[in-house]
């Protein structure tokens, strides 16, 4: 007579055990099964097909299209000419506003991931604007841009934002370091 974990002795599985190897082949065979369903439907839409390998690179820093409104682009010598009720928005990021801005700049940062903060679209308000002109980093996209179109989207009206951002704005104006 063997006892368990002796040789010869027979391991008895408990009602409802699944081997491994069973499981793992039920696996792979439903993978399969699954991707070859996929292919073939992708193959069925000829005017539509997903392409298995990317023709070009993935976006996948683009700014969300909710609370977007319309905003118009100003020259930098337009933006340097600011008038009685004209706000200028900075929407740079902190080290960028520190570093340099144009006096009397508001700065409202710009988080891609995030809407314009309560806080910030109170500031901007709280200076009854007559025009908003927003400041970005000039990349693309641009922060300014992408902030007035959501200051626009929030219901101000007459929102712009500086073309080239502050590069540009910085570039031609005299006296700044």
């Amino acid at each position: 007579m063997t006892g368990p974990g002796e040789a010869g002795a027979r391991v008895r599985l408990a009602p409802g055990y699944l081997r491994p190897a069973i499981v793992l082949r039920d696996a792979a065979l439903v993978v399969l099964l699954g991707a070859g369903i996929a292919l073939a439907s992708n193959a069925l839409r000829p005017s539509r097909r997903i392409a298995l390998v990317a023709s070009q690179p993935y976006e996948v820093l683009v700014p969300c299209p909710e609370h977007k409104g319309t905003a118009s682009p100003l020259s930098p010598a337009e933006a340097r000419a600011l008038g009685p009720g004209d706000v200028l928005v900075d929407a740079r990021s902190a080290e960028e506003h520190r570093a340099w801005h144009p006096p009397g700049a508001l700065w409202v940062p710009f988080d891609y991931l995030e809407p314009v903060s309560r806080e910030g679209l109170g500031r901007v308000l709280s200076r009854r604007p007559r025009r908003v002109i927003v400041l970005g980093d000039g990349d693309n996209p641009d922060s300014g841009e992408q902030l007035a179109r959501q200051l626009a989207g929030k219901g101000i009206k007459n929102v712009f934002f500086v073309a080239g951002g502050a590069p540009a704005l910085r570039g031609g104006s005299r006296g700044t370091p």
